[in-house]
């Protein structure tokens, strides 16, 4: 069993993740929010700009789901080790995030997605080391 520190670090990863996921149907439902994400381009999304923050809610379910296996919070028919490793690739998944909001042409994004990135990116691999 994980401590509850692991506990918690999982649970504020699936917080950011549920907070990502609602930004992502605000940009489908075409709120003018698009200056934070897809480098900025376009003001209300395009329709592949919002199939592919429909993509990005179903990853954000399977990174959430990762996460929680990992901290023991749920219980799949996944290995440990498949559970190990998969949070390790959402790790490096999520510093790749940091590195393309931070050099976004859109400074809306590097301003504010970058940190969330961060936080997200750090949350993952403190939950992968536990």
């Amino acid at each position: 069993m994980l401590n509850h520190m692991a506990t918690a670090d999982a649970t504020l990863l699936c917080i950011i993740l549920v907070f990502l996921a609602i930004f992502q149907l605000l940009l489908i439902a075409g709120l003018p929010l698009g200056r934070f994400a897809w480098a900025g381009r376009h003001e209300v999304l395009r329709t592949c700009q919002r199939i592919g923050s429909a993509l990005s809610i179903a990853l954000y379910l399977v990174f959430a789901l990762l996460v929680l296996e990992r901290a023991e919070l749920t219980s799949f028919i996944y290995s440990a080790s498949f559970i190990g490793v998969a949070v390790w690739v959402l790790t490096g998944y999520s510093t790749l995030s940091v590195i393309m909001n931070g050099i976004s042409r859109s400074k809306s994004e590097r301003l504010v997605m970058t940190p969330v990135s961060l936080m997200l990116a750090g949350r993952c691999l403190v939950v992968a080391i536990r």
